[in-house]
């Protein structure tokens, strides 16, 4: 019941909602007054969107790690059929829902994943205590993020999820927001110009910098692979880490 509480209270997943079911209404309308050679031939681009939404769907659920990735590829495309099955019945409604979908866009932001694992949230001057004094673990693995950043809203689950596997007594799991502390960014070496830096993730021996993903050049590409749980355990060699505990290394 936790994907209905949200659908109903989250202001981009009611909007988005209403949307798509005043669409039904407006077909059921529009029954009355269009010839029935184009209600025919709509309900058969109807049947074709369907099936078409349907694999791509399909092809999503199959790719997609997490449903904060999966739920705004699929609300495109379910804006891309709706619309182009309102160009059939009149272009000004066509048009009028692209200005609601703008006005969406513009008002709503989609919420990150609510929870945070074992991972704990921290202002910078908390990190900075906590690697400088060595109190606690050796290793910390920090994800600095921002709301107003789609892709850190993307891979907001990943971080959580993966704490929850890989925390220990040498490795924790921080996260810095930078959308409450942009001062932080300069300090991080983190860009909040370039969204392509955004999340970024951050392992420190103690105080000292020993890896991040992504890793920006002059050279490179302000681009990267989708942030998965894989990729980071990967990156930052988490199962070694583990290992090293393990064995008490």
């Amino acid at each position: 019941m936790e994907w209905l509480n949200r659908l109903v209270s989250e202001p981009y997943y009611l909007s988005h909602f209403t949307a798509f079911l005043s669409y039904l209404i407006v077909r059921s309308s529009a029954a009355g007054v269009l010839s029935p050679h184009i209600i025919n031939s709509l309900f058969h681009r109807e049947i074709q969107a369907t099936l078409a939404f349907s694999v791509l769907v399909a092809v999503k659920i199959a790719r997609e790690e997490a449903w904060e990735e999966f739920i705004p590829d699929t609300l495109f495309y379910a804006k891309v059929l709706l619309i182009a099955m309102t160009l059939l019945i009149d272009y000004h409604l066509a048009l009028w829902y692209m200005v609601v979908f703008l006005v969406i866009y513009i008002l709503t932001e989609q919420p990150a994943f609510g929870k945070v694992g074992t991972s704990s949230k921290l202002t910078p001057l908390q990190l900075e205590a906590l690697l400088t004094e060595g109190k606690t673990s050796r290793y910390w693995l920090v994800e600095f993020r921002a709301q107003f950043s789609s892709t850190s809203v993307r891979a907001s689950r990943c971080f959580p999820e993966l704490s929850i596997t890989y925390s220990n007594k040498i490795l924790s799991f921080g996260i810095v927001d930078l959308g409450l502390f942009p001062n932080a960014a300069e300090k991080f070496g983190i860009s909040l110009g370039s969204l392509g830096q955004l999340p970024t993730y951050i392992l420190f021996d103690t105080a000292t910098e020993i890896n991040r993903f992504p890793e920006f050049s002059f050279e490179e590409k302000l681009s990267h692979p989708p942030i998965t749980k894989r990729l980071l355990a990967q990156h930052f060699q988490l199962d070694r880490l583990l290992i090293e505990y393990v064995n008490g290394d």
